[in-house]
């Protein structure tokens, strides 16, 4: 009786010590909540958009209106059905020569919806230039030329999408299929391109991955900083959102929440990738939608000491990552610091003497405005 006394308060002693475990690793998952948020910036709304997905109208898996539904789950506002232009694997049993289909049957799904539906298509060549989307289109199937005429003229897709206002965006350009050693490099064509106002943007982040060798690009030509999750299947599976994972996407910044602000916004290159909770952008947009996100909420000094506690409240369900560059030590961390999603950190700060004001200055480890440059970001603390 005693020894099965004792195997029965071990067995409870280990179901209590596995349920707080089980409690303590559901309270640190990444992302508490499926819904992408961010805060909007001052003088412009924050808007989360993915233009590159795939539906059973080129070489998805899902018809339509499952990307509606995701895109509504991940609180989007705004997302592109890019179907191929020229590889329509499926066309057998879904024949369409319309290349607008995709694009009509997710409008029709939305109209009570809070999702902007993008027209938009992808030009799918061989490199150069290998493959770019068209959005903002009026009309798709101007830009399917066939191989005669694209023989003649490589640039008639991209001059049929300019003729309509069309922003067009260079996709994957580090994808290994192309290029075997990962590298995004610029060829003669894409040069021609860009100077004649042909390509607009590039994605710096497509679906698994991330270029520092596109970001270059993207600086070096003033063209826009993209990420999208190029998604063929469930975005679920593929970004393991249950899991707390999250799609790529873009945030662009407009000046109004209408498909036009979103095209004069791409356009002005005010745009941060997000991706595995990495932000990628132009120090003038990414550094204030940091600030934005990171809200100092509190801080007093213990007692009669001369370390301040500081609380540092997160927005979003960004796990941002900070390295102390202040003059001032931390007290109970190392210089670098993790600010976890949707959650309020305590930093205590050693200020040698007490003070009213002083500045917290931090350098952001999951933030890039060039290849290998983290961006700053200062809080200015005050003490009563």
């Amino acid at each position: 009786m005693q020894t099965l006394q004792i195997k029965t308060i071990l067995a409870t002693v280990l179901l209590i010590s596995y349920q707080a475990s089980l409690a303590q690793h559901v309270h640190t998952t990444k992302h508490q909540t499926r819904a992408i948020q961010f805060p909007d910036i001052p003088g412009y709304i924050t808007l989360k958009c993915d233009f590159h997905i795939h539906s059973v109208f080129s070489d998805g898996s899902v018809w339509p209106d499952i990307r509606v539904q995701e895109a509504l789950r991940d609180s989007l506002d705004a997302i592109s059905l890019t179907e191929h232009l020229e590889y329509q694997p499926h066309k057998e049993d879904i024949p369409h020569p319309n290349r607008n289909r995709a694009y009509e049957i997710a409008s029709d799904l939305v109209k009570e919806q809070p999702l902007m539906i993008v027209n938009g298509s992808e030009i799918t060549r061989d490199m150069p230039p290998g493959h770019a989307n068209a959005i903002f289109l009026q009309d798709a199937n101007p830009l399917l030329v066939d191989d005669s005429l694209y023989a003649l003229d490589s640039l008639a897709p991209f001059k049929a999408a300019k003729a309509q206002g069309a922003f067009v965006f260079w996709n994957h350009p580090n994808w290994w299929a192309q290029h075997k050693d990962g590298i995004a490099k610029l060829a003669p064509m894409h040069i021609e391109l860009i100077e004649q106002g042909l390509l607009n943007g590039i994605e710096v982040v497509n679906d698994l991955t991330y270029s520092d060798e596109a970001l270059q690009i993207a600086l070096d030509n003033n063209l826009t900083i993209m990420g999208t999750s190029d998604i063929h299947g469930l975005v679920d599976w593929q970004y393991k959102v249950p899991e707390g994972g999250h799609r790529p996407i873009t945030l662009v910044f407009a000046e109004e929440r209408t498909p036009a602000g979103i095209k004069e916004g791409l356009f002005n290159r005010r745009t941060v990738a997000f991706f595995n909770d990495l932000l990628i952008g132009l120090d003038q947009y990414l550094v204030p939608l940091i600030k934005a996100s990171l809200q100092v909420t509190n801080s007093e000094y213990n007692g009669d000491t001369s370390v301040a506690t500081v609380e540092i409240k997160n927005t979003t369900g960004v796990e941002y990552l900070l390295e102390n560059q202040s003059t001032y030590s931390l007290h109970a961390h190392s210089d670098v610091v993790t600010i976890l999603p949707y959650q309020t950190t305590k930093l205590q700060v050693k200020t040698i003497t007490r003070l009213s004001e002083f500045d917290l200055t931090f350098e952001v480890l999951n933030a890039v405005t060039a290849p290998k440059v983290h961006p700053q970001i200062s809080f200015k603390i005050t003490i009563p």
